[in-house]
Order: structure tokens, then C-alpha cells, then sequence
């Protein structure tokens, strides 16, 4: 097969991301919140943990410690508690009690607007300060999560495993206003369709342009029972 040109592949990348946007038209942040505060604290208890989770413990948990003061002198056992069903309840509650005391000592206590401020937060890597700025702030950042990832290898947008190196490799390919949404797009389609295993090639709607078509049934009705809708 022909190599790809860089212009080819951003060509392609791009008629992807056009027609994922019309197949997913109401993709967003599928984690619940009010503000920047909470937004951060739902990422963060995302790890390793779904969406749907996520949104049953944080009422409780924004209930209890509304302002990052509140959370940052909270008992630690009481934060255990509402978020145990997270998983790594621990880890996690360290990293919330650690960023809500960060917020107050070095950002008069409001979530900071900029990447560079937000990775110094305990517990806050780029995809979560990604997931902030293009969500609580619109301004625009690229989501890195593993079905992020997962796709832009399968479609042959990058080679990189590494998170970082990914977010670059797709920086190229994509206008910087299209970063936010074409990270919900892609999760969701990761969500739905493009699943780690056995993802639905034939129920797939940019399959004609992946490289990767096949590694799933392509039969149409075989692929259409491996659609995830949503709940």
C-alpha cells in the first residue's frame, strides 16, 4: 500500500471528524456539573471509573464540600465514603483533598484557566486539564483518554502510545477551535461503536476511510448488535 501524505491524512482525518460530528451531533462531557470546581473533582474520580458512577457520587460529594475550602478540610474518612464506589477511593481522595488545598493556597480559591496552573494540582494531569479548560472554560484542549487514544491509532492518525505524543500528532491534523468537540465525538464513538475488543466495523459510518476496518465483524447485522447507545 501507498504510504500516506501528511497533507492526505490530514485531509482524511478531517472528513472523519466531519462525518463523526454528524453522527454524533449531541457529543459532550458526559460528566455532571455546575462549575469549573466540580468539573475537576468529576474528572479526576473518572479514572478508571465510568461516567455514569461518577455522576450517582458527586451530588453527595458537592453537597457535602461545595467550595474547594470545604473539600480541602474535610475528613478524609467522610470523602472516603461518599466516593468508595469510584474505586481507588484512596489515591483519590488524596488527590481531591490535595487540589482543593492547592486551589486555596495558590489560586484564592478558584480553579485556574490555564494549563500550565492546572497540571501543578494534585492528581491533575494534562487529559484532566484538558477536559476543564474545553469544557468549564471553552477554551479549546485535546482529551487524551484511552479511547482517544485507541482511535487515533486504529485510524491511523498517529503511531504514539504515549498521551502526550498523541495530543501532539492530533494538534497537526485538527483546527485548534475543533479540539474540544473532537475529543467528545471520538469518545463517544469509542463508547459506542469503536470498542477496544470488538468494535462494530460494520455499523461504523467512517469505515470506508480507517485503515483498520476489519478487525471487527463488518457483516452489518453482526456489527449492529455491538452498538452501545446510550443510557
Amino acid at each position: 500500500m501507498k504510504p500516506e501524505s501528511d497533507l492526505a491524512r490530514v485531509r482524511r482525518a478531517r472528513k472523519i471528524l466531519r462525518i463523526l460530528d454528524q453522527t454524533y451531533p449531541d457529543a459532550r462531557c458526559e460528566l455532571d456539573f455546575a462549575n469549573p470546581f466540580q468539573l475537576l473533582c468529576a474528572t479526576v474520580l473518572s479514572a478508571q471509573c465510568t461516567d455514569v458512577r461518577v455522576n450517582a457520587v458527586t451530588p453527595a460529594l458537592f453537597s457535602a464540600f461545595p467550595e474547594p475550602a470545604d473539600l480541602a478540610s474535610a475528613d478524609r474518612g467522610q470523602v472516603e465514603d461518599i466516593i468508595r464506589s469510584t474505586g481507588f477511593f484512596r489515591a483519590k481522595t488524596n488527590s481531591l483533598l490535595g487540589l482543593s488545598q492547592a486551589i486555596c493556597d495558590h489560586f484564592r480559591g478558584e480553579v485556574p484557566d490555564r494549563l500550565s496552573q492546572l497540571v501543578t494540582l494534585p492528581g491533575v494531569g494534562r487529559k484532566t486539564a484538558n477536559v476543564v479548560l474545553g469544557n468549564a472554560f471553552a477554551i479549546p484542549g485535546i482529551t487524551v483518554d484511552t479511547h482517544v487514544g485507541r482511535l487515533s491509532r486504529r485510524m491511523g492518525f498517529t503511531v504514539e502510545e504515549d498521551p502526550v505524543k498523541v495530543e501532539q500528532d492530533l494538534m497537526q491534523l485538527f483546527p485548534r477551535k475543533t479540539w474540544t468537540q473532537m475529543s467528545h465525538v471520538m469518545i463517544w464513538h469509542g463508547r459506542r461503536r469503536c470498542h477496544s475488543r470488538r468494535p462494530a466495523c460494520g455499523a461504523c459510518p467512517v469505515a470506508k476511510l480507517c485503515p483498520s476496518a476489519g478487525i471487527g465483524p463488518m457483516d452489518p447485522v453482526l456489527a449492529n448488535k455491538l452498538v452501545k447507545e446510550p443510557a
